[in-house]
């Protein structure tokens, strides 16, 4: 039987997600904590989201409209 030798895998370091930069091993994946910042702020901005069929629920519409005029903004920040 023929011997099988495994090349080592060469891990092609990702870039910084936001600014696509080296990522620095104390911010991975980020390149800095600016860019992880800019990042989290996407998140909680709900600029992140999951593609979903399901229709939202009532008590999450009010929700939503209490905290829209809340903040006198219609997209709902500020």
């Amino acid at each position: 039987m023929a011997e099988i030798h495994h090349l080592p895998r060469r891990h092609k370091k990702a870039g910084c997600p936001v600014c696509k930069k080296p990522a620095v091993e104390t911010f991975r994946p980020f390149c800095s904590k600016r860019c992880q910042q800019i990042d989290l702020g996407r998140w909680l901005g709900g600029n992140y989201a999951l593609p979903t069929e399901e229709e939202p629920d009532e008590a999450n519409l009010e929700a939503l409209a209490r905290q829209m005029m809340e903040s006198g903004r219609p997209d709902g920040e500020g």
